[in-house]
């Protein structure tokens, strides 16, 4: 029981984290941009442009709205996990200080929409939301089995279309920008920060030295027998995993067995259990 308290507290204390790291985004980097990239907080920069209205009280209302439609479509455990967030996002958009780190704003978008993305990309770990406009995609994709990623979209180049009416069509291709980068920085964090590389390794007259020489350098394998489909003959294959540094070592020792041995490479995102040395 304790250690399950423990866990749900670690868990909150990263979501506070990863919700800070958003705030960092927006209140040094895009707001003093006045780049509006999507989403709640992005809506909230354009009506701060347009009007003066508090950037964390636009995002207070937005998701105290998304609360209720949460409330109102989706199950208990979804709505509680979005509350927390909705409701601590704005608070640490008050709290935290805003002021220009970077005065090149194409440079200011780049480091803002990475930022922005780990700390999303943190939250989807711990099976969170910062609610807002990720709420409407859920609500989609339950009733109308739409693509949350696809809704998701175009609910941010719709908010994004407001830099037309704040800072003009540059303003907008930086939003535009930013949104790809956010996705491929949270594309490469979601799969995996721990990449290796699996192997594969056949060889016609020398796998017993090339397993020897696995075996002599630390490198864990693991035998499988398989036929050749053109020759019908049988042999043995062996598969490697090991850190991505690792690799072209492996591959140069491997020839300097045989170097006609056969081996064919796959970039993994995570390997898990195991031991690889």
């Amino acid at each position: 029981m304790k250690l399950l308290q423990k866990l749900q507290v670690v868990r909150y204390l990263t979501i506070i984290v990863a919700l800070e790291i958003v705030v960092v985004s927006i209140n040094f980097f895009y707001a003093p941009a006045k780049v509006a990239a999507g989403g709640a907080t992005g809506f909230a920069i354009l009506i701060n442009e347009l009007t003066g209205f508090d950037r964390a009280l636009t995002v207070l209302v937005i998701n105290l709205l998304m609360i209720v439609l949460a409330g109102v479509f989706l199950d208990r455990g979804t709505t509680a996990r979005i509350t927390f967030g909705s409701l601590i996002l704005p608070i640490l958009l008050k709290v935290t200080p805003s002021f220009q780190v970077l005065t090149d704003r194409t440079f200011a978008v780049l480091v803002g929409g990475t930022i922005f993305a780990v700390g999303v990309a943190m939250l989807y770990r711990v099976d969170a939301s910062s609610g807002g406009t990720a709420v409407p995609p859920m609500i989609l994709k339950k009733y109308f089995r739409i693509s949350p990623a696809l809704s998701l979209l175009v609910i941010d180049t719709v908010v994004s279309l407001g830099n037309l009416m704040t800072e003009g069509l540059e303003a907008l291709i930086l939003a535009m920008f930013s949104l790809m980068i956010t996705a491929a920085v949270m594309n490469y964090i979601e799969t995996g920060l721990d990449r290796r590389k699996m192997i594969y390794i056949t060889s016609n007259k020398s796998i017993t030295g090339v397993k020897l020489y696995l075996n002599e350098n630390g490198t864990s394998y693991t035998e499988m027998d398989v036929r050749g489909g053109y020759t019908g003959d049988n042999r043995e294959m062996l598969m490697v995993i090991l850190d991505n540094q690792e690799y072209n070592r492996l591959v140069r020792g491997i020839h300097a067995v045989d170097s006609q041995a056969f081996i064919v490479a796959y970039d993994i995102s995570e390997a898990h259990g195991g031991t690889f040395i």
